[in-house]
C-alpha cells in the first residue's frame, strides 16, 4: 500500500525539508529507502535534536530554518561524502548562511510546475495497480492551485514558474456546435485554459509578471479517424485559440500519450509534428517544451518518450527551440535502484536515455537549438545517488554548456522547491569526478544561467524588470488557509512512498 511521504514522516516522526527517499510522482511505483538514505534520515534526526535542544528551540520549528536545511547538508555529507558546500556554523546560526548564500540571490525561473484542476493522477486508477492492492484515496487539496500559489512564491525563492501543461485535448464544440469556453471545454488535469486564466491571475495580484504558461495542443490531439490522419482544421482552430486567446508562451508535448485517441503517440521527427512546426512558426511560436523520461503512464507508447527523435527534429527545424524535460532520464514501473547494468554504468555514470541525449550533442556539436531541462532529474538523483548527481549535471554541462541547461523542479509534485533550490546553490561536482571524467566546477555564472537566465532568454523575460512579491492577502483571495502553518513552511512533500517503508 502506498502513503503520502509527509503523512509517512509524521508517523516516524520525521523532520525534513528535503526528502529522504525517493518519491514517487504516481509515474512510477515507489522505491523503497536504500541504507545509505536510511543512515541519512537518521543522521538528520539525531543531529536535529541535538542542535535544537542546544539552542533551546522545538525540534520542529528549528528544522523548519535555514539551520535546519544546513543540518540536512551536514547530514547527507556525512554519509555520502562532501559533494554539498556547507559549515558546521551554519546549524547555529542563521547569519552564517544568510552571508553565504543571501536570498534573492539568484534570478530562478521554474519552467515546469504543475498543479490540478481538482483531479486525482490517472494512474492511481490503473487496473495493474489496484491489482496490486493499493487502495489509492484522493488528495486534491495538496495538489490545488492555492497550495501550489503557497509552496511555489510563499515558500520558495522561484521568482517566476511557467505553468507547464500536461496531457489533455479540450473540447471546442458541445453537441449542437455552439464553441464551449471554461470549464465547459474540459481538457484534463491542468488544461490550457486554466494555466492562463491561472497566469494572469498570479500576474494582476503581484501587479507585475511572475508567470508563464504552456500550451497542451500537440500533433495527435485532434484526429480524423475516417482518413486516420490529424484534423488539421480543429488543430489550427485550437492553435489559434491557444496563442491568440489563451496567450501561451510555449507548446508542451507529450509524445507517449493519445489525447486524441489516434490509436498512437507521435514523434518529434515525423511529418504530423513537421507539419505542426510549420504552422506555428507563420504564427510566431518556436518554442516547444518536450516531456521525454518517465514514460510508465503509457505501458505500450511509452518508447515514444525515449529522445532519440530530438536530433532530426532540431537540425531539420533550427529556428525552433526545444526544451527537453527531465533531463530525459528513463524510469520504468519498478525504479530499478540504479544497479541495472542495462540501466547505469556505475563507472561512468551513463543512465539509459539521458545517455542518448548525451550522444545526439556528440554527433551534433554545432546544434545550439536544443536544451536539456532539469525537473525530477537534479533533485531526485541527489536524493537517490549523489554520484550519479554529479555525473548529470556534468555531462549536461560539459555536453550541451552552462548556457544550455534550464531550470525546472516538477513541483509540486514534490511539495515546495525550496529545498532543491538550496541544494542547487551549493551543489558541487567533486575534484575526483572532474578529473576522472573530465567535468568543471560549477561556478556562480553557472548557476546563474542555468537557475534563470536561460529561460529568461529564451522566453524573452526582462531579468531586470520589476517584480512584485506576491500581496500578503493573496492566499486570503484565494480563500487558502497559509495561518493554518504559523505563516511557515510545512516542509512536506506530497508524493507517494510505501506505507510499510
Amino acid at each position: 500500500m502506498w502513503i503520502r511521504k509527509h503523512d509517512r514522516d509524521r508517523r516516524k516522526g520525521v523532520d525534513s525539508p528535503v526528502p529522504t527517499q525517493m518519491i514517487s510522482t504516481e509515474e512510477f511505483v515507489p522505491r523503497r529507502q536504500n541504507p545509505e538514505q536510511k543512515q541519512v534520515e537518521a543522521t538528520i534526526g539525531e543531529m536535529a535534536e541535538a542542535n535544537s535542544k542546544r539552542l533551546g528551540m522545538n525540534r520542529r520549528d528549528y528544522m523548519r530554518t535555514s539551520m535546519g536545511i544546513a543540518t540536512v547538508w551536514l547530514a547527507k555529507n556525512k554519509v555520502y561524502g562532501k559533494h554539498i558546500e556547507v559549515e558546521e556554523a551554519e546549524a547555529f546560526e542563521p547569519a552564517a548562511t544568510e552571508e553565504k548564500y543571501p536570498k534573492g540571490e539568484y534570478f530562478i525561473i521554474d519552467v515546469q510546475a504543475h498543479f490540478t484542476r481538482g483531479f486525482a493522477l490517472n494512474f492511481r486508477n490503473d487496473p495493474t495497480i489496484r491489482g496490486m492492492g493499493f487502495e489509492l484515496k484522493n488528495d486534491v487539496e495538496a495538489y490545488g492551485f492555492r497550495n501550489f500559489v503557497k509552496e511555489m512564491f510563499f515558500d520558495s525563492e522561484t521568482s517566476m514558474i511557467v505553468l507547464s501543461g500536461v496531457p489533455g485535448r479540450e473540447v471546442q464544440r458541445d453537441a449542437e456546435g455552439k464553441v464551449l469556453e471554461g470549464h465547459a471545454r474540459g481538457g484534463g488535469l491542468l488544461p490550457s485554459w486554466l494555466m492562463s486564466q491561472s497566469k494572469k491571475e498570479l500576474n494582476d495580484l503581484a501587479r507585475s509578471q511572475r508567470a508563464l504558461c504552456q500550451g497542451n495542443l500537440a500533433p495527435n490531439h485532434y484526429w480524423d479517424a475516417a482518413t486516420n490522419k490529424p484534423d488539421k482544421a480543429a488543430c489550427i482552430e485550437q492553435m489559434e485559440r491557444e496563442l491568440s486567446i489563451y496567450g501561451i508562451d510555449s507548446w508542451k508535448w507529450y509524445c507517449h500519450t493519445d489525447p486524441g485517441r489516434s490509436g498512437g503517440g507521435f514523434q518529434l521527427d515525423d511529418d504530423n509534428a513537421q507539419w505542426f512546426y510549420e504552422e506555428s512558426k507563420k504564427r510566431g511560436m518556436k518554442l516547444i517544451s518536450v516531456h521525454k523520461g518517465y514514460s510508465y503512464q503509457s505501458r505500450t507508447l511509452g518508447h515514444l518518450a525515449n529522445p532519440k527523435d530530438v536530433e532530426k527534429a532540431a537540425l531539420n527545424n533550427p529556428d525552433m527551440s526545444f526544451i527537453i524535460y527531465h533531463s530525459a532520464l528513463q524510469h520504468g514501473i519498478n525504479e530499478p535502484d540504479f544497479k541495472d547494468p542495462s540501466k547505469v554504468n556505475p563507472v561512468t555514470g551513463d543512465m539509459s536515455w539521458h545517455n542518448i541525449l548525451m550522444d545526439i550533442k556528440k554527433r551534433n556539436p554545432k546544434m545550439n537549438n536544443v536544451y536539456v531541462e532539469l525537473g525530477s532529474f537534479f533533485g531526485p538523483l541527489a536524493i537517490a545517488h549523489p554520484g550519479l548527481a554529479m555525473h548529470g549535471i556534468g555531462k549536461n554541462v560539459q555536453h550541451y554548456g552552462a548556457d544550455r541547461v534550464i531550470w525546472g523542479t516538477d513541483c509540486i509534485w514534490w511539495g515546495s522547491p525550496q529545498w532543491v533550490i538550496d541544494l542547487f546553490k551549493r551543489f558541487q561536482i567533486s575534484d575526483e569526478y572532474c578529473e576522472k571524467f573530465g567535468y568543471k566546477k560549477l561556478s556562480k555564472e553557472d548557476k546563474a544561467k542555468i537557475f534563470g537566465l536561460n529561460a529568461a532568454k529564451l522566453y524573452k523575460v526582462d531579468v531586470k524588470a520589476k517584480r512584485n512579491a506576491l500581496p500578503a492577502d493573496a492566499l486570503d483571495k484565494l480563500k487558502a488557509h497559509y495561518v493554518d502553518e504559523g505563516g511557515q513552511p510545512n516542509n512536506a512533500a506530497h508524493g507517494w512512498v510505501r506505507a510499510d517503508d
